[in-house]
């Protein structure tokens, strides 16, 4: 590892700093003492110590130096020679040695820095013998000890190094994987918000819409010759109309739906069989079994709005006499049954994916078996305008047409989505058992603790 390596920051840089002050301290003690002791080619001494200096400032003043290993050890080998001049010139020259070999062990290769200093140190610990008039042990300890010590602090230097690069590069990991969390946290986000207000829009403006759509073509039928029952089918698409606004501000604020404000959700249920009956020509009646136990909001909302469009289908398409919503608390489980007698349809045609797509035969997922006063007259029959086109949607009923099966190919199809989407987030089934000419059963089962995971998106 040598400096062309390092990333350069505040320490790198002081450190370096530090090591060139001590260079040119010590060259500047070895003219010093040169010229106060009055040694012979004192002047000489001089000389050389400054163009060892001048040597020496070249290095870091050339960005090839430190970027370039060949070009070190050109700089190293010339700083090297003055060095040696000055070393055989005076002994003081021997401390220069020292931050030679650091940098030595910085800008070779590991190897060629080893080899280096040892050759820098044989070479100290000669050249101040030669000035010596008796060679001692003592003599090598200096040099030798400072080499070790310079090998060590090096390689104790560049193991902190590895580690703290190791941990810079695992921050900003880190910071990346973060950042990429937070983006797919805000998309996820965002798509289970688009879920969510497409649920409710189909749940709820949607099939107003629909309903207001079939109750000013039902006034405009009886018009001219029944202006009162116009005038009442009027009321109600004006009344539809409130009833949705209503319904839009609190789905945009996340609220429950207006026919579970302090209300449980049996009685909901209830009112919806009840307003469903009234309107339509069509037997609709409710059972509670089991005993009731406390759900979450997440639980009646999910129910509610199975229960709506499941029963909208049976109004719309299934010409069924007679509709049972059931309501089980059974074994930690609560289940909701909607069953009909109308025409059914096959089963085996709806796709056992969670898209309906591929709409087959079904009632349930046909688009042009529901009337649109914009087309005209459907192939079916049409439907009678003194009942009205079916539930409206509102606080007294938590009811509306679906919508998903209204014709047209947007938006054909989707209240099995929905319904299944519903049930899937809070843990549970959704189940549709038809045969032709025998009736039509919708069933979705909950648990009644939903886990920590599912319980948000439910809210939703």
């Amino acid at each position: 590892m040598n400096t062309t390596a390092l990333t350069p920051t505040p320490t790198t840089r002081a450190l370096a700093w530090c090591l060139h002050l001590l260079v040119v301290a010590l060259l500047a003690l070895a003219s010093v003492r040169a010229v106060a002791v009055g040694r012979p080619y004192s002047g000489l001494i001089v000389a050389v110590a400054v163009l060892c200096g001048l040597v020496y400032a070249v290095g870091p003043l050339l960005p090839r130096v430190r970027g370039s290993r060949r070009a070190a050890a050109l700089w190293l080998a010339a700083v090297g020679v003055v060095w040696l001049a000055l070393l055989a010139l005076s002994a003081d020259g021997v401390w220069v040695a020292f931050p030679l070999y650091f940098l030595q062990l910085h800008l070779l290769s590991r190897r060629a820095g080893l080899v280096t200093v040892a050759a820098t140190a044989i070479a100290a610990i000669t050249g101040f013998a030669a000035h010596q008039d008796v060679f001692s042990p003592a003599m090598a300890i200096g040099p030798a000890l400072g080499a070790a010590v310079a090998v060590a602090v090096v390689r104790g230097y560049q193991a902190l190094y590895r580690e703290s690069e190791h941990r810079r590069r695992l921050i900003e990991e880190l910071t990346a994987t973060r950042a990429e969390l937070a983006d797919a946290q805000h998309t996820a986000g965002v798509l289970a918000e688009r879920e969510r207000l497409a649920r409710e829009i189909h749940d709820t403006l949607a099939q107003g819409l629909t309903s207001i759509q079939l109750l000013l073509r039902a006034a405009e039928r009886v018009l001219p010759d029944g202006p009162e029952a116009a005038a009442r089918h009027v009321e109600q698409a004006r009344q539809t109309a409130v009833d949705n606004l209503a319904e839009a501000r609190r789905f945009v604020a996340a609220l429950a739906p207006p026919a579970l404000d302090g209300a449980t959700l049996a009685d909901a249920l209830r009112r919806l069989c009840a307003t469903t009956g009234a309107r339509h020509r069509l037997i609709v009646r409710f059972h509670l079994t089991g005993t009731p136990a406390p759900l979450s909001t997440a639980h009646e909302v999910a129910l509610l709005r199975i229960a709506q469009s499941a029963l909208a289908n049976t109004v719309r398409h299934a010409r069924a006499t007679s509709a049972d919503i059931t309501l089980d608390y059974t074994d930690g489980r609560i289940a909701l049954d909607v069953v009909d007698d109308g025409t059914g349809f096959d089963a085996d045609a709806l796709p056992d994916t969670k898209t309906e797509t591929d709409r087959g035969s079904s009632p349930y997922l046909d688009p042009d078996l529901g009337p649109d006063p914009d087309l005209g007259p459907s192939s079916g029959p049409d439907p009678d305008p003194d009942l009205g086109p079916g539930p409206r949607s509102g606080p007294d009923s938590g009811y509306g047409p679906d919508s998903g099966s209204g014709s047209g190919s947007e938006g054909g199809g989707f209240g099995l989505t929905a319904m299944r989407a519903r049930a899937h987030a809070l843990g549970g089934t959704l189940t549709v058992a038809s045969v032709p000419g025998h009736g039509t059963s919708v069933t979705a089962r909950l648990p009644l603790t939903p886990s920590a995971e599912t319980e948000p998106e439910a809210c939703l």
